[in-house]
């Protein structure tokens, strides 16, 4: 499993031009999921994201989490993370796990999420245009496969 982390003000998801979800401030998740994911990727990936401390304490200073700061996550599927570019131009998606069984992880780890904190989603598989204030920049990558088991 793999998910960029985005910090954030206020973020939206439209789709057929007409606001899906959104929320005011947190963070923007895009996650990916690959062949042999399981729950337990799904519930390292979780962890980090809620405990992540990339929101200033009041000295300035990247010191607190999501849950700290009251913030909310905006979860959006995106197969592209998982995309292949060593040979030619052209991405490979190989990688990325299928529609059905993607589905079904997508669905446990927003589940996950929002026993920690609100969370809301886009619409799996859908053309979706994700609008993201990008707070600092603040980026992160995290892959459940380099967690140091």
């Amino acid at each position: 499993m793999k998910v960029l982390i985005q910090r954030s003000g206020k973020s939206n998801v439209s789709i057929d031009g007409a606001v899906y979800n959104e929320i005011e401030s947190g963070l923007v998740v895009f996650s990916c999921f690959t062949q042999g994911d399981t729950s337990s990727d799904i519930d390292y990936i979780v962890r980090k994201i809620v405990n992540l401390r990339i929101f200033d304490d009041e000295n300035g200073v990247m010191n607190k989490s999501v849950l700290d700061v009251g913030g909310s996550i905006l979860s959006i599927s995106q197969f592209t993370l998982y995309a292949d570019t060593v040979k030619g131009n052209r991405p490979s998606y190989l990688k990325a796990l299928k529609g059905d069984e993607s589905t079904i992880l997508y669905d446990e780890f927003n589940e996950k999420l929002r026993e920690h904190v609100p969370c809301v989603t886009g619409k799996f598989g859908a053309d979706m245009k994700v609008n993201i204030l990008n707070d600092g920049p603040v980026t992160i990558i995290i892959d459940s496969k380099e967690n140091g088991k």
